[in-house]
């Protein structure tokens, strides 16, 4: 058995640098250290870093942590602030206000789901809101903060959070935990791609001539997709029947007062806008699609509607909404925008760079690259990829807004199957659809279908075996409670000064 890993991978290639390039290295380089497995890593200081994924999801922490990463001195350095929710502007009607918050909502009543209780109040006349009973929801909306777990005996350990960073920071910070753990980094632009007559891809080649080879190659290469797309030319799959915005505009300005600890995504004429508040700094967009809006319009709208002085931009991304048929393909894995793209409304990009190469490092596989792990890992990212799709679909289909041609075409687009599916099936009974390690759970879809105005027929009827009573007592107790723990907290901008207090901020020329 000593020789079994004479076939194992000696050579890990990643073509690409930004947010994707070193979360992909600095897992490799966590999880390859000492087992002789080299890491190198090109980019290119003149290929700008889009740098728009700055708000993220819980699972971003786990990913920190799993690496042995100080998640105060990560706050500090990366110039961070916190994330309890997103709150949904103008979405449903003009006027209205949602929260999707993170963590639980309420707790089981008896046996049963909260929300299956919560229903069968609402049946019976009750008069509170599900956000009510949604810890992080409520500190959120006050823009207080504290992390669950300084508050384990109160019903504020039901919240769970994220951050908001400074794209490019966060990179840094990883180039630095990845070249400190032995990756290579190698300056330069990717001009060539030399491939073996089976289509695996052998070297690449350099601007100035340098070839680099190796036997895994990850593409983060970002909408360039230079080895999956431009080498390998693999089918991409167009969901922009069903996302139909197409651009992005942004800009950086200055905090004009503390940071509120939720991204706000508020719904445009053509699409919506989002601000994203760190400790030194304010990141904007508006995502619209080109069909209803001209790019100076929409820079316009955005410029009129931020606040503070403009740091950076308007700049423009233009993006076409869908992945790869396959992201791992021969011994080429794409990971990032180099596979696929999905609007940030809820803020997954991050998030599907560090499941790119969590699964890669599952289903890792050595020189004969069996083909059975490469299927299984684009099996399990495509479930990902359409499980974010369809959730993002489920905010724009549901809308009761026709006030501009944008919304009243999305009144006519038919959601994909899977979406249509869930939809039927909640709105029969309340009930979800599981799936294989799901990454938005319950609460997730309950608050914005409930947000969009989406309410099921009626109850689950097994929740008639709790006395009402003991429901009405649970509710009209524990928002009150819920609302006089949070009033006692800090704000989100206190605790941030206390304890993790940015890192002066040396502004780039």
């Amino acid at each position: 058995m000593q020789d079994a890993n004479q076939n194992g991978i000696r050579k890990v290639v990643i073509v690409g640098g930004g947010s994707a390039g070193w979360i992909c290295a600095a897992m490799a380089s966590h999880y390859f250290h000492k087992t002789g497995v080299a890491v190198e890593l090109i980019e290119s200081e003149e290929i700008g870093t889009i740098g728009v994924g700055e708000s993220t999801i819980p699972p971003f922490l786990q990913l920190i942590r799993s690496l042995g990463i100080d998640e105060q001195d990560f706050i500090q350095k990366t110039q961070a602030s916190f994330k309890l929710a997103i709150r949904f502007e103008n979405w449903r009607n003009k006027g209205e206000t949602y929260y999707h918050p993170f963590g639980q909502i309420g707790g089981p009543i008896g046996r049963h789901e909260f929300y299956q209780c919560w229903l069968r109040a609402k049946a019976n006349g009750h008069p509170s809101n599900l956000q009510d009973f949604a810890p992080a929801t409520v500190m959120a909306d006050q823009w207080k903060f504290i992390p669950p777990v300084r508050a384990q005996k109160s019903l504020l350990s039901g919240a769970n959070y994220a951050l908001h960073i400074d794209a490019k920071l966060v990179a840094q910070y990883l180039r630095d935990f990845a070249e400190a753990r032995g990756v290579k980094r190698t300056e330069g632009i990717v001009t060539d791609v030399v491939s073996r007559p089976d289509g695996f891809v052998e070297r690449v080649i350099m601007k100035n001539g340098t070839e680099v080879s190796g036997d895994l190659f990850i593409d983060c290469s970002g909408f360039r997709a230079l080895l999956i797309g431009k080498t390998l030319d693999e089918e991409y799959r167009d969901w922009s029947d069903v996302l139909m915005c197409d651009r992005a505009v942004v800009a950086q300005t200055e905090n004009v007062k503390d940071p509120h600890p939720y991204t706000v995504a508020q719904a445009q004429d053509a699409g919506w806008r989002w601000r994203i508040p760190l400790q030194h700094r304010a990141g904007n967009g508006y995502v619209f699609c080109s069909k209803y809006l001209s790019e100076d319009e929409a820079a316009a709208t955005l410029l009129s509607q931020i606040e503070g002085e403009v740091l950076l931009g308007p700049n423009f991304i233009p993006f076409k909404t869908g992945m790869r048929k396959r992201l791992f393909r021969n011994n080429v894995v794409a990971i990032g925008l180099a596979g696929g793209f999905i609007e940030p409304l809820e803020s997954t990009a991050l998030h599907l760079i560090y499941r790119g190469m969590d699964f890669l490092l599952r289903y890792f596989p050595d020189k004969d690259f069996d083909p059975g792990l490469a299927a299984e890992y684009n099996r399990r990212m495509t479930m990902d990829y359409e499980e974010i799709r369809d959730f993002i679909v489920l905010h724009y289909v549901t809308t009761q807004r026709d006030d501009t041609p944008f919304w009243r075409d999305y009144q006519a687009v038919v959601p994909p199957e899977s979406l249509r599916e869930r939809l039927e099936l909640f709105r029969a009974s309340g009930l979800l659809r599981d799936g294989v390690d799901d990454m938005f759970r319950a609460p997730s879809w309950q608050s914005v279908m409930e947000g969009m105005g989406v309410r099921p027929r009626r109850y689950q009827q097994l929740v008639d075996a709790v006395p009402y009573a003991v429901i009405q007592q649970t509710l009209d107790q524990s928002a009150p409670i819920l609302k006089a723990q949070v009033a006692a907290l800090p704000s989100h901008g206190e605790f941030l000064a206390e304890h993790c207090p940015a890192a002066p901020f040396q502004r780039s020329a």
